[in-house]
């Protein structure tokens, strides 16, 4: 079954692909900029005869632990069996391995448990479980920020100079994530480029906590095109030192009360089940659960569902 790289002019037909396996909101743009800001990336498509039955993408560099890669298998349900994911998944390897990847990590549907046993055969370890939480803001009025004595809100917009200071907040803030604790904050220039210049990044969408002038927190909205009426929290970081003041509550209020007042419809986020605190700060605010996803990652060195018994991946 020919398993071929495909490039930004057929991404249409990979998009399509990719949705017909998983009923997603992602769009050729936001595949787009996702590449923008990784250092690499590949995009396979698995055919048989003139249908397209599988995808995978391949995604280096981009908050993950060193040397390892990110990336996902998807597998049109009449095409499951018979090798597709394999191809796509040993092309994936070679693609990775290449590039100086020994292993890969990504995500699978928490309730596809068909999809999780396959990437266990085949050496793969869940590492994480991230569930998915939703804000209908057509059933709730904008909140009342009410920071704490102190603290004062502005948006990024208003202040473009305290980017240096929102680093900072990103580097404690990243690898504080459970299971995100060996991951790479990417270098100053990078950062900004990727994790805060991106398609649906916007300035005024971004809303930083001063104490005594000083950033102490930020959180971030993320847009799409695609989705005009949804936005999505991209991050809500505050400094260790200044954790359980009741700072990350104002943030998450100055973002839903702003995406009233801009028409949006719905507030969606990921959490990781581990994260008690955001977890818990989101259910006090209205937000419900929904279905998640689970992450798996595995060595890539050899074809580890060869070497499943030795196959080991740190927690």
């Amino acid at each position: 079954m020919p398993v071929t790289e495909v490039d930004e002019g057929e991404l249409p037909r990979w998009v399509a692909a990719m949705r017909e396996v998983r009923d997603e909101t992602d769009t050729v743009e936001d595949y787009l900029d996702w590449k923008r800001q990784a250092r690499e990336t590949v995009w396979l498509l698995a055919t048989a005869g003139d249908r397209d039955v599988g995808a995978a993408i391949g995604i280096g560099g981009w908050h993950a632990p060193p040397g390892v890669a990110r990336g996902e298998v998807r597998v049109v349900g009449t095409a499951r069996g018979r090798g597709t994911g394999t191809e796509l998944l040993d092309k994936l390897r070679a693609w990775a391995l290449g590039l100086g990847y020994d292993q890969l990590m990504g995500p699978i549907a928490e309730h596809d448990a068909e999809s999780l046993a396959w990437a266990q055969r085949r050496g793969f370890v869940e590492i994480g479980r991230n569930s998915k939480l939703v804000l209908d803001l057509t059933t709730v009025a904008a909140p009342v920020i009410d920071p704490p004595p102190g603290v004062a809100l502005v948006t990024w917009a208003e202040r473009p100079d305290l980017t240096e200071s929102l680093y900072a907040v990103a580097q404690e803030a990243y690898v504080d994530v459970p299971g995100e604790g060996d991951s790479e904050v990417a270098p100053f220039d990078e950062w900004l480029a990727s994790d805060m210049q991106g398609a649906g990044d916007r300035p005024e969408a971004t809303f930083v906590a001063l104490a005594n002038g000083e950033v102490v927190a930020y959180a971030k909205l993320s847009l799409s095109l695609a989705r005009p009426t949804v936005a999505m929290h991209d991050i809500t970081g505050v400094l260790r030192a200044w954790r359980g003041h009741g700072i990350a509550g104002a943030l998450k209020r100055a973002e839903i009360a702003w995406a009233k007042d801009n028409g949006y419809e719905r507030l969606e986020t990921m959490n990781e089940e581990r994260n008690e605190p955001i977890r818990r700060l989101n259910e006090r605010h209205g937000y419900v659960l929904g279905p998640g996803e689970i992450t798996v990652r595995g060595a890539i060195r050899e074809r580890p569902w060869t070497l499943a018994v030795r196959a080991t991946v740190p927690p």
